[in-house]
C-alpha cells in the first residue's frame, strides 16, 4: 500500500534540487537577447549610415522618407519631414519586434531570464502566486498570429531590397552586379524567411480549420514545408535575429 505523497512545498527564488548548471542556458540568453535590443537601439537612434549605394540597411525598409538626399532613391516620399524629428527606424521595427516579442519560441526563452518564470524547470520563482498570460501584460501574447501577416510583408519588402542591391550605378549606367552587402541582404532574407514561415500560428493558418487536412493535397503539402521549418525554430529564431 503506497503512502499518500506529501503536499508540494513552495520554493524560494532559486532554490532547486537540480546538480547541473541550470542557470547557463537563461544567462547566455539574456546576455544574447540584451547585446541585440542594446544594439537595435543604437543602431535605431542615428538615423544615418544606413544606406550605401544600392545597400539599404534592413532596420531603414521600407525608407518611408529619407532626411539625407543622397538616399532619396531608395525612399518612397521623398525627404523627410519636418514635423517627425525622430529616427525613421522608429516607424519600421515595431511591427517585426513585436512579431518576435510574441513569438512562441522567444516567450519560453526570455520568460526564464527576463520574467523568471520560472528561472529554469524546477527552479523556484520569484513571487508567490503567477496568473500566466491571462492577465496584463502577458494577455497581449496573443495578438501573435496577427503581426505574423505583417511580418511576411517584411520579407517581400526585404527581398525587393536585396533585387535593387544588385544593380550598381556606373559611368556606362546602370549594371547588374553582386557585392558583399547583397549577399548579406540575400542571407538576411533567407533567414527571415526561415524563421517566419516556420511560425507555429502559420501551421494553424495553413493546416487549421478542417477535420481531414489530407483531403487537400495542397494545404497538406504546405503544412509538411512549416511543421519542417518549425521543427528548427530555434535556431531560425537566433540565426535571424544576427
Amino acid at each position: 500500500m503506497t503512502r499518500p505523497s506529501a503536499p508540494a512545498t513552495k520554493r524560494g527564488f532559486g532554490v532547486t534540487a537540480r546538480k547541473d548548471r541550470w542557470w547557463l542556458t537563461p544567462v547566455l540568453t539574456f546576455l544574447g537577447l540584451s547585446a541585440f535590443i542594446i544594439y537595435s537601439m543604437w543602431a535605431a537612434l542615428q538615423g544615418e549610415h544606413y544606406a550605401y549605394g544600392p545597400y539599404l540597411s534592413p532596420f531603414y525598409s521600407p525608407l518611408i522618407f529619407s532626411p539625407d538626399p543622397h538616399h532619396l532613391g531608395h525612399s518612397w516620399f521623398g525627404e523627410n519631414p519636418t514635423w517627425y524629428p525622430f529616427s525613421l527606424a522608429f516607424l519600421i521595427l515595431r511591427a517585426p519586434a513585436a512579431f518576435r516579442f510574441t513569438c512562441y519560441y522567444y516567450r519560453g526563452a526570455y520568460y526564464k531570464p527576463f520574467w523568471a518564470a520560472p528561472p529554469s524547470c524546477a527552479v523556484g520563482e520569484p513571487r508567490k502566486s503567477y496568473l500566466g498570460e491571462n492577465s496584463f501584460p502577458l494577455i497581449l501574447q496573443n495578438v501573435h498570429r496577427y503581426f505574423l501577416y505583417v511580418a511576411m510583408l517584411f520579407l517581400v519588402l526585404l527581398a525587393y531590397d536585396t533585387w535593387k542591391a544588385m544593380w550598381f550605378e556606373t559611368e556606362n549606367g546602370v549594371e547588374f552586379g553582386i557585392g558583399v552587402g547583397t549577399l548579406v541582404l540575400a542571407v538576411n532574407v533567407i533567414l527571415l524567411s526561415g524563421y517566419t514561415l516556420g511560425c507555429h500560428s502559420l501551421c494553424h493558418f495553413v493546416g487549421g480549420l478542417m477535420n481531414r487536412i489530407s483531403g487537400t493535397p495542397v494545404r497538406m503539402q504546405a503544412y509538411r514545408c512549416v511543421s519542417c521549418l518549425n521543427h528548427g525554430h530555434m535556431r531560425w529564431a537566433w540565426c535571424s535575429l544576427f
